[in-house]
């Protein structure tokens, strides 16, 4: 966070613990409230009065898309590249309603199919769910192109703007969404805890009863922090020179394998590597004092477990990055991925005989154990790994275990 947003956080959260609540919701009631609504406007380019504040995008999504009248004839179209957490909003949505849920197909480069999207799509089509970019990847999905297919249709058009609201321009207008939804943190470096959702008037009219209003409203003070995060926010993209020197660093990097579909990026990158997990390549960058994250495949369920991915780093830039940054990426990336690849380990030399009956060899200690030559009864691996060998009885005799009796 900028250190205004973090000062403001912090100012409200104590007045809130020292004073109550009631004061500080009366504050964004007066002030706060009017302040955000017309910066969320000016941010999306959409009328003010039309952005509503929930917990997270999240559940925005998963509260709004509930309340759609759909039936048993109606069709949902959703893409490889929704997210865990929308996907399960829209498989409750399929069970509730038994309505169809369909994905969009991709081209061969990654790039969603609007030729087969202008092809197929009629009124049976009542919501179609896009992801701008996703968690899993750093593609651009065509999100105005995907609105103009939709435009003379009756479907609802969703677009989770999680990822791209605060990265770079993001206009609800030229897309064409009904329900457009964005955290307050990642790209705005606002708190956690709070996010948006733009919706038209078209889908506030079919909502019903409940609207778009929140079944329990984000904390006063994250509000008042994400308040002075979009008075702080800065129109300014990242450096296309930064995000393809980010690229080239990865691509040069021993054994990485950059995941990267689409025509258009992000400046957002992930790439896995041969043999080092991604928590492993996280948690030694972070030690040395870069922050990258780990993403995994369950978060990009339609997506990622289909190219054979568990786990992959993610890294991205910022306004605020400096060719510097990428270069300290790139040295301490190289360092970590030498230091941690594994070494073929030395030989373990036989243990020295004793008096006692000792197992030496790990076959032979293998077949006393199970009974059998070339039985693994137990764990050898133990052993071998340097471990203490189990205790073998002298002269054939049985060790004996004493029980204390009353």
């Amino acid at each position: 966070m900028p250190a205004a947003v973090r000062a403001v956080l912090t100012e409200w959260t104590r007045h809130d613990d020292r004073y109550g609540s009631y004061e500080l919701e009366e504050h964004l009631d007066d002030v706060v409230h009017d302040e955000i609504d017309e910066r969320l406007a000016a941010l999306l380019g959409t009328p003010a009065g039309e952005t509503t504040l929930f917990t997270g995008a999240a559940d925005a999504y998963a509260t709004l898309l509930a309340r759609l009248p759909l039936g048993p004839g109606d069709r949902i179209w959703t893409t490889p590249y929704e997210g865990a957490a929308n996907l399960t909003a829209l498989y409750a949505l399929r069970d509730r309603t038994r309505c169809t849920l369909e994905v969009v197909p991709l081209r061969p480069d990654g790039d969603l199919d609007l030729e087969w999207m202008a092809t197929h799509i009629d009124d049976d089509v009542a919501l179609v769910s896009v992801t701008y970019v996703p968690a899993g990847c750093g593609i651009v999905n065509p999100v105005e192109d995907v609105g103009r297919i939709l435009a003379p249709h009756r479907c609802v058009y969703a677009v989770d703007a999680s990822y791209a609201v605060g990265q770079f321009p993001v206009d609800a207008a030229r897309i064409g969404s009904d329900l457009l939804t964005g955290d307050g943190w990642r790209f705005l470096r606002g708190p956690q805890s709070v996010g948006f959702a733009h919706t038209s008037p078209r889908l506030r009219a079919l909502l019903g009863p409940a609207g778009a209003e929140p079944v329990v409203p984000p904390h006063g003070a994250a509000v008042a922090a994400l308040n002075t995060a979009l008075a702080e926010h800065t129109t300014a993209l990242p450096d296309e020179d930064l995000v393809a020197e980010l690229r080239a660093v990865v691509e040069k990097a021993p054994g990485t394998e950059l995941i990267a579909p689409g025509r258009i990026q992000s400046g957002i990158l992930t790439f896995r590597h041969d043999e080092l997990s991604a928590a492993v390549v996280r948690r030694e960058l972070a030690a040395r004092g870069v922050v990258v994250w780990k993403t995994v495949a369950q978060e990009t369920p339609l997506y990622l477990p289909a190219l054979g991915v568990t786990t992959a780093v993610r890294a991205s830039v910022h306004h605020d990055n400096s060719p510097q940054d990428i270069a300290r990426f790139g040295e301490t990336l190289r360092e970590v991925l030498e230091h941690g690849r594994p070494r073929t380990p030395a030989p373990v030399p036989p243990a020295p005989a004793t008096t006692h009956s000792t197992v030496t060899d790990l076959a032979q200690w293998r077949g006393r154990r199970a009974g059998e030559p070339g039985t693994d009864a137990t764990a050898p691996e133990a052993v071998a790994a340097g471990t203490r060998r189990p205790r073998q009885p002298r002269d054939g005799r049985p060790n004996l275990t004493l029980h204390r009796t009353r």
